[in-house]
């Protein structure tokens, strides 16, 4: 019922949005995994005015196949590993202020603590989530990087703050079939912080076992 005050007071000023996007936009739906959608068989399909319809959804409906191929290249990922531009990238998020990132630091061990500097260069206080994601070893096979960690804050206009990310060793790890059981792959990790998976100015590599 107040969804108009909110978009009032975002629009004028009043708010700053903060949140980020939970998906990807594309700039094409040829861009997407499955451009084109499977539909289903004639039998389970109903016309309007039928007065059996509903008898025919109750009694069940023939069932028939949806394939999906891309494996592990779900959301963000597919169009990372295809390399297609977006229009949106997930992550993002519109702000009336901006922010500007540094110092990144990567303490290896059984959990990482990813360190890095946030400043609010705008003239406006708010909120940035910072996302910090992980690219894997190539080794382990796996689609460019994932996202294994977030901090929400706020900054007053000019404000800096040391931001801290401990990453649980599990978001690191692949799951092996044979092993039947999630398992790190020793390698070289990277990491990378920004704003959105498409805005990541900061990265370093660390060798984790």
């Amino acid at each position: 019922m107040q969804g108009a005050d909110a978009v009032a007071n975002i629009l004028f000023g009043d708010a700053i949005p903060t949140a980020k996007l939970p998906m990807t936009f594309p700039l094409n739906d040829a861009d997407v995994p499955h451009p084109m959608i499977v539909k289903p068989p004639v039998a389970s399909t109903t016309r309007d005015g039928d007065p059996d319809a509903w008898k025919k959804i109750a009694a069940g409906l023939p069932p028939f196949q949806v394939h999906y191929d891309e494996g592990l290249k779900v959301g963000y990922k597919w169009y990372d590993a295809e390399n297609k531009p977006v229009l949106f990238p997930f992550g993002f998020g519109l702000s009336y202020t901006t922010y500007s990132y540094a110092n990144l630091k990567v303490e290896p061990g059984t959990n990482p603590r990813v360190t890095f500097t946030v400043q609010n260069t705008g003239k406006r206080d708010g909120a940035e989530v910072a996302q910090v994601y992980a690219a894997l070893p190539a080794s382990a096979e796996e689609p460019p990087k994932r996202l294994v960690g977030w901090s929400k804050f706020w900054l007053k206009a000019g404000e800096s703050r040391e931001v801290t990310v401990e990453v649980d060793r599990q978001y690191l790890s692949i799951f092996d079939e044979k092993q039947n059981g999630w398992r790190l792959v020793p390698g070289e990790y990277s990491f990378l912080v920004g704003g959105s998976s498409r805005n990541l100015p900061l990265k370093e590599s660390v060798a984790l076992q």
